[in-house]
């Protein structure tokens, strides 16, 4: 005997259909209007489609509002599953799951902030596993994460620069013996990279372009500068 699907069992899987089709549609507005209604309706069935969609979604905005549907979701289905996507081959897929974990702040994700991923070659995850991690670590990892960032000092343009330095900043006084340290390389980007970083660290409201200048500058006077 054929089985007869209920009503509402065939309505969903409609309705999810449909859902997945506007999640992947060509124009990224109906992408975006697909997202809300997701975030706005959780529904745990599309927890996959929504991680799966962060490592291709093309527009910033879409891919914005993927993580805040997927902070809509139970934690205990959704981390889970965003750790697993920090393995993935795809940059975009590590990159958007740590952003989706720094937005849950679950620190049971902490351990998958792993030194590879803080030193990921690309910038984008980098810079996604920083601001991650300053929000997940525990207070008593906070000296290992500073000399885990420290090491980078110097890294990238000014966009991962100033990056690097909000995450020091953002740990607090824990980073003044890596910063101290790193000011007496022989590498002076890297010395007026830390010099800035200091300099915010003590004076939060100063620009991060006026800061890396005043650096650059003590560097090349061969200043002691600021202590």
């Amino acid at each position: 005997m054929q089985e007869v699907v209920p009503i509402n069992a065939t309505d969903r899987i409609s309705r999810d259909t449909r859902m997945l089709d506007a999640l992947s549609a060509a124009d990224s507005s109906t992408r975006l209007q697909a997202t809300l209604a997701v975030g706005t309706n959780p529904d745990p069935g599309l927890l996959e489609a929504l991680v799966e969609r962060c490592a291709v979604e093309p527009d910033f905005f879409v891919r914005d509002m993927l993580t805040w549907a997927l902070t809509r979701l139970p934690v205990e289905i959704t981390v889970p599953r965003l750790r697993t996507e920090l393995q993935s081959e795809r940059a975009q897929a590590r990159s958007q799951a740590l952003h989706t974990l720094s937005k849950i702040g679950d620190g049971s994700a902490w351990p998958s902030i792993t030194r590879s991923l803080l030193h990921d070659a690309d910038d984008e995850v980098a810079r996604s596993a920083w601001r991650a991690a300053v929000i997940l670590v525990p207070a008593g990892e906070k000296e290992g994460l500073a000399v885990e960032l420290a090491a980078q000092l110097g890294r990238g343009d000014r966009k991962v620069h100033l990056s690097l330095s909000r995450a020091l900043v953002a740990l607090g006084d824990v980073v003044e013996p890596v910063l101290q340290a790193a000011r007496a390389s022989a590498d002076p980007t890297v010395c007026a990279h830390a010099r800035a970083t200091e300099l915010l660290l003590h004076d939060p409201e100063a620009g991060f372009d006026a800061a890396i200048d005043e650096a650059r500058r003590i560097v090349a006077l061969g200043a002691e500068g600021p202590t």
